[in-house]
């Protein structure tokens, strides 16, 4: 792209501590055999609606040890994962069920269960999510505008394509569902299509009635939407989808008018900010 205008290095710092927030209150560890798989805030389990599966120490096992406070998940990982879930459902502490399943990886990044949508965030599950950057020949990009009535970010700005990873699917085929479903288009007619690297996003969010917190990888894609090729979404999740000059682009970003995932992405894969501005891993997952 040329004429790349750069942001402003203050906006830039404040959208970078936006993006790697601790938590608001302290959180323990919610351990599997001997892995961490997540974190809640300390009493969370302490609710009548969890009673149910710790009591005889079926699901859930408080452990104190020397002072430090963890959560145990007892048996299958997912089968009992699944029990907190829905009792978080019930005790209105699980975002809307989506009857979609993602994977749940320990601290190494070995993969234990997995877990309905809705309750990732109030434990502390580490998510994946997949992005594309789309570029138009002419050097303007496209992006999206979240349909107003989205639970999170509604009427923000975002990539072309965004969205989570199941635990069905790998990231190329997440990639081309989402590609088809937001916006209408095919992977194999998008042209240069390309790996752009790896970002992470963890601040305290809203879910679990305010005990939730974000621990999600981004894996960012780039490519060149054909001329004759128009966005059209499929799934009613965007409003609109708009092409910027990389001046509009960037005064939009400026003004706070994407998310905070779509503005790392945008800044990171279009070199809004420099070399090395942004930490990245540029090897294909």
């Amino acid at each position: 792209m040329t004429d790349r205008p750069a942001v402003d290095p203050r906006w830039l710092a404040g959208l970078q501590a936006a993006a790697a927030r601790p938590p608001l209150r302290p959180r323990v560890p919610l351990v599997a055999g001997s892995s961490v798989i997540g974190s809640v805030e300390p009493d969370f389990f302490n609710k009548k609606a969890f009673q149910a599966i710790l009591n005889g120490r079926k699901q859930l096992l408080k452990e104190e040890h020397s002072g430090s406070l963890s959560w145990r998940l007892m048996g299958d990982v997912t089968s009992s994962l699944h029990v907190v879930a829905l009792a978080m459902q019930a005790a209105g502490l699980a975002g809307a069920w989506r009857s979609e399943q993602l994977a749940v990886h320990d601290h190494f990044g070995q993969r234990k269960g997995s877990i309905e949508r809705a309750a990732v965030r109030p434990l502390g599950i580490s998510t994946l999510a997949v992005h594309l950057v789309g570029m138009a020949p002419d050097g303007r990009v496209w992006v999206q505008q979240r349909a107003l009535d989205k639970s999170v970010d509604p009427g923000l700005w975002d990539t072309l394509v965004g969205g989570m990873v199941p635990a069905a699917e790998t990231l190329d085929s997440a990639l081309a569902r989402e590609t088809w479903e937001e916006a209408g288009l095919r992977i194999a007619d998008v042209q240069q299509l390309r790996y752009a690297g790896r970002l992470a996003n963890s601040r305290p969010c809203l879910d679990g009635q305010g005990t939730g917190y974000m621990v999600e990888t981004l894996e960012c894609y780039v490519c060149t939407v054909p001329k004759a090729l128009q966005p059209a979404n499929q799934d009613g999740e965007v409003a609109q989808f708009r092409l910027m000059t990389p001046g509009e682009l960037t005064k939009a970003l400026q003004h706070d008018a994407f998310t905070i995932d779509a503005a790392l992405i945008l800044v990171d894969a279009l070199g809004l900010a420099g070399a090395g501005d942004l930490a990245r891993a540029n090897t294909h997952p």
